[in-house]
């Protein structure tokens, strides 16, 4: 018998090849192993609710860890105090905010209602330090005119739509399997930083990176809000914007149904 715990967890990705375990370099999951190995005295399996690319960063990407037996949960470490004692096996950039039992059954990806991503630009002219590898700079200001642009742009990802344009080349989903729902997209100013806020109940390879580089073009007027049902429509990538660098985008939350992560 297993026992699972959902662990809630924050990292920085810019020193990671993603999430997900692979051959050519360090990464998250791989960081979780060996802190639940360290902690429990053997190999745990750390399944978690997607995948990141290299750069990109979470503030509450979840993860379910399968420990064994089920009486493990209740005469050893409590679960609520797991995530202390796994932050004290874990690099500064990694931490676990939150952990809990959830049911056996569950599982972090396929149990999933929606995830929703942050993707942040800096438009100040300078480059700030203390936002390398955080945000995309921008020096090219983006004016209140641009802002509205991208606004009143955003407002067309939202719905049930084919987002073939929005996927990367080469991805490894098939060329109908595009369609996505988005439940809300908005872009708001605070300052010079400029956040892009997308939910969507799944997302393409690449999706918000691309969805921010066109958002960006709508900005420079090389694409006008009223131009994104045709880029949808026509199902071409080279029609949509360049894709965004993968310092800027953050996953934010994901929702599940009956559990708060």
């Amino acid at each position: 018998m297993e026992g699972k715990i959902l662990l809630t967890v924050a990292y920085l990705g810019t020193a990671y090849c993603g999430y997900q375990v692979q051959p050519n370099g360090i990464t998250v999951q791989e960081m979780l192993g060996r802190a639940a190995k360290a902690l429990f005295g053997y190999t745990c399996d750390v399944v978690g609710c997607s995948r990141t690319d290299s750069g990109v960063h979470a503030r509450g990407f979840c993860v379910a860890l399968s420990v064994k037996g089920e009486n493990y949960l209740q005469t050893a470490i409590p679960p609520e105090r797991i995530a202390r004692a796994l932050n004290a096996h874990l690099p500064d950039d990694i931490a676990v905010l939150r952990s809990q039992r959830v049911s056996g059954d569950f599982h972090p990806r396929y149990d999933v209602l929606s995830k929703e991503y942050e993707y942040l630009i800096y438009n100040g002219r300078e480059r700030n330090p203390f936002l390398t590898d955080r945000a995309w700079h921008l020096p090219t200001l983006v004016d209140d005119e641009a802002l509205k642009r991208m606004q009143a742009a955003a407002a067309y990802f939202v719905g049930k739509q084919d987002f073939s344009a929005f996927r990367a080349v080469g991805a490894d989903t098939e060329p109908g399997d595009a369609v996505r729902t988005v439940y809300s997209a908005s872009v708001e100013r605070k300052g010079d930083m400029i956040s892009f806020r997308v939910r969507a109940d799944g997302f393409l390879y690449h999706m918000v990176r691309i969805m921010t580089g066109t958002l960006i073009a709508v900005a420079r007027g090389r694409i006008s809000p009223e131009q994104i049902p045709e880029i949808m429509q026509a199902k071409d990538r080279g029609k949509a914007g360049t894709t965004a660098p993968a310092c800027g985008l953050y996953l934010d939350a994901v929702f599940y149904k009956n559990i708060t992560p």
